[in-house]
């Protein structure tokens, strides 16, 4: 019999439900508001017979006395064929199924379509040996196959009883049938629950990441690259850069599926996105980058419970793909709202707050939250991966506050966007010295640049850094002493940082041309940046040194924007070399 309660205090959208009977941690209940209106809500804190609860929605009208019911289970997500190019809300409500501007109070949505038949074709046969996540049959759905597994709430070792033939099916049709080692049945259809806040372990190992993933942003792929599995995080103030980084990352990353968490965002901003991805073409495919894409929507005006849900159930949709043997990148913007709602319940808890009131477990919470992502190895030998890229918006700029400091604990990549280098409008934003990749110090990812770009890669990247940094040395002593009390060494060494700053680290996100930069095309570009900043010159003056090296500026841009193929690139490149 299910455990039922009543109501017996209510602050915002936290509640005290005094129960009949047991409930456990994160358990998901319904209170009933009245009118029909089931609000759902989710256990946080149990105290004896007393239950703290945070509803899922507004609670305003609520009265003490409304009857809680308990589902006997965590939050979940509902997984099957149909989810790619949805639109959900942090609780998987289908958005495209929503009326009006506004969710209405209470309101729910199939998260699939129950109706819809699939093509399905068997992989297994009767007689095979399956464990949890192995693979039954496939379907495709759109442009990748999506495959069928055996449900992962199935422990242990079962045998295939039966298959059906290929065919057209709903989700809801019993596909196979299994039996475990006692010899009972259970009946099996393309349709698995998952809980969004305890990751599923499927998967047989976790490796360490070793393969980088192109992203074609060559701030990103040459300076400080992303492993496919890893993790980053894009820390910037207000107006820096962080979203279109992230939706430039989207386009052009390596990646099967793409998932969107939009998470505490401005409305204008999530606006944004309902209005550029359906237009935005696939340059690995040809094709509507919505088709490979999932949205999780919850705006800043959303209630901060949901919110807080948002970011794991997107990553929680991305594992379930992962068991599939794809490559699944989640991008959420922006994790400092995540914070602030988990900041928000601590506080209506009233547990004891740590710095600038953020629960005092903070950082295991987001830790935790950054070990769901990996490279993983299947029950079958086949791999998948979860790559995770957040965007921390730290008040006034400030990448010493708790959030940011806390993610810089788990999160392996650091692209920290400056404010300096955005009012320059030299984008992307990332600072070169300030940024960082710890797979550089990887000897597998190492391994792997040196194998596929070429032997020394990892040492260029470290003297291009060297570049930077001593150019940054001497444009402090260039503002200090004025251009005339420093050697014409000084002045070379600033423009060649200079150099590799405009041609490397900055880059057009909204030019067709310039926006992607292969791997290949950077390591050749790179390469030439080097060599000429390995060079020694012979300047009479400052003003000699300056033009020279704004005429080679000017032409490297017109390279970045020109097709590496093309006649106008060899062009450009001839006059590079005739002026060396």
């Amino acid at each position: 019999m299910a455990t039922t309660g009543k109501v017996s205090g209510i602050v915002a959208n936290m509640v005290v439900v005094k129960t009949d009977g047991a409930v456990s941690q994160n358990e998901i209940c319904h209170v009933d508001a009245g009118g029909g209106i089931k609000l759902m809500a989710e256990v946080i804190k149990v105290i004896g017979d007393e239950v703290y609860i945070q509803v899922f929605d507004s609670t305003r009208g609520l009265a003490a006395g409304a009857r809680v019911e308990f589902a006997g289970h965590m939050l979940e997500v509902t997984l099957a064929p149909g989810m790619l190019s949805k639109s959900y809300d942090g609780l998987q409500n289908d958005l495209e199924k929503m009326s009006g501007v506004f969710i209405e109070r209470g309101s729910t949505t199939d998260s699939i379509d129950f109706d819809t038949k699939w093509e399905f074709t068997p992989l297994a046969k009767a007689g095979d040996r399956v464990v949890a996540g192995s693979w039954l049959g496939e379907v495709p759905e759109i442009n990748i196959t999506h495959r069928i597994m055996v449900p992962f709430a199935l422990k242990g070792n079962y045998t295939v009883k039966s298959v059906v033939a290929k065919g057209s099916y709903k989700v809801t049709d019993t596909i196979s049938t299994v039996t475990d080692t006692q010899g009972i049945e259970h009946n099996v259809t393309m349709v698995q629950k998952w809980p969004v806040k305890k990751a599923v372990k499927a998967y047989t190992s976790k490796p360490r990441p070793s393969k980088v993933m192109e992203t074609g942003v060559r701030a990103i792929d040459t300076f400080n690259p992303l492993t496919e599995g890893g993790t980053g995080f894009i820390p910037g103030p207000f107006g820096a850069g962080k979203t279109v980084l992230q939706h430039a990352i989207s386009k052009q990353a390596d990646a099967d599926i793409i998932m969107v968490v939009a998470c505490g965002e401005r409305a204008n901003e999530v606006v944004e996105i309902f209005a550029e991805f359906p237009h935005l073409v696939d340059p690995h495919t040809g094709h509507k980058l919505m088709e490979r894409t999932i949205i999780i929507c919850n705006t800043s005006n959303m209630p901060v419970a949901a919110r807080e849900a948002s970011v794991y159930t997107g990553m929680a949709i991305s594992e379930y793909y992962r068991a599939m043997g794809l490559k699944v990148l989640v991008l959420a913007d922006s994790t400092s709202r995540w914070a602030q709602a988990l900041r928000e319940m601590s506080n209506r808890l009233e547990e004891l707050p740590g710095q600038d009131a953020f629960p005092m477990d903070l950082s295991a919470i987001i830790s935790n939250f950054y070990s769901r992502a990996g490279l993983v190895y299947l029950p079958n030998g086949e791999t998948g991966s979860v790559t995770f890229l957040g965007t921390v918006s730290p008040a006034g700029g400030n990448l010493k506050e708790p959030v940011t400091e806390s993610t810089k604990k788990a999160a392996r990549c650091f692209y920290a966007l400056s404010q300096a280098r955005a009012d320059s409008k030299r984008y992307p934003a990332i600072d070169p010295l300030d940024s960082y990749s710890k797979y550089l110090e990887y000897p597998e990812v190492q391994e792997y640049l040196e194998r596929t770009v070429e032997p020394g890669w990892v040492g260029k990247v470290m003297r291009g850094k060297t570049l930077v940094q001593r150019g940054k040395e001497a444009a402090e002593q260039i503002n200090i002493l004025g251009d005339d009390g420093v050697p014409v060494e000084y002045h070379e060494r600033f423009w060649k940082s200079e150099l590799l700053d405009a041609v490397i680290l900055q880059q057009d996100a909204f030019d067709s041309t310039d926006a992607y930069t292969s791997f290949e095309r950077q390591k050749y570009m790179y390469n030439m940046v080097l060599d000429i900043c390995g060079r020694s010159f012979t300047f009479d003056d400052f003003e000699a040194c300056s033009v020279f090296f704004k005429g080679l500026i000017n032409d490297f841009k017109q390279m970045n924007y020109t097709a590496f193929e093309s006649d106008a690139f060899h062009n450009y490149r001839k006059q590079i070399e005739n002026k060396l």
